[in-house]
């Protein structure tokens, strides 16, 4: 019993400077500076590393890889960090697998069942949403649409989501495709996410994460 609560005690701890180093270093960065960064070169990190029947996650000669094996299925993973107002970008290249897919950004990660997103697919749709209490829906648009701002196949495509206020503007390429708000999150974890539609394989590789304070 000693044992257990002396375990918990310091997950407590770690959690709580965690959190504590992501508010300093949003306090200390003035607007336009780097709250946080990874290349992905060191898999010991912090983003998970995982492999089941459903899919995999892993660090993958200086990108991060996501492999998704089930049909209509997300596989996601966050930075451990806890921002409020942020501009989050990646380098995201479709490795193989279905051209319909889904790939993106996340931000405001409160927990698995509460976030928001912003994902293209490789035959060039994009969409704007969240995870509330564990319903996924889209914000601004009934479906994901097309735009020619996004390289279709393998592309590279380079993602940017904006999370400030009420606000939410995702960016591909350098260009806005889509902008909307919502009042659900205030803050949370940055991450990165890949899925399926009707054809599994989808086979993502991502780069050059970085979150920048607006």
């Amino acid at each position: 019993m000693r044992s257990s609560r002396r375990f918990l005690l310091v997950l407590l701890v770690l959690l709580m400077l965690a959190c504590q180093t992501s508010l300093i270093a949003d306090l200390v960065t003035q607007p336009g500076g780097t709250l946080f960064k990874d290349d992905f070169s060191d898999p010991s990190s912090g983003w998970a590393r995982t492999v089941s029947r459903n899919g995999a996650m892993d660090y993958d000669a200086g990108t991060y890889r996501m492999l998704i094996l089930k049909t209509n299925y997300d596989l996601w993973s966050v930075s451990g960090q806890a921002f409020k107002d942020v501009r989050v970008e990646a380098g995201a290249t479709r490795i193989k697998g279905p051209l319909e897919n889904r790939f993106g950004l996340i931000c405001r990660f409160r927990d698995p069942r509460n976030f928001y997103f912003f994902i293209i697919s490789s035959d060039g749709y994009y969409a704007i949403g969240k995870v509330r209490n564990g319903t996924r829906t889209l914000l601004g648009q009934s479906m994901m649409a097309p735009n020619p701002a996004i390289v279709l196949g393998n592309g590279p495509n380079r993602l940017r989501f904006d999370c400030i206020g009420l606000s939410l503007t995702a960016y591909v390429n350098d260009q806005i495709v889509a902008a909307t708000g919502d009042a659900d999150f205030p803050d949370g974890d940055v991450g990165l996410l890949a899925g399926t539609f009707n054809e599994p394989g989808v086979d993502v590789a991502f780069d050059h994460f970085v979150v920048i304070k607006p």
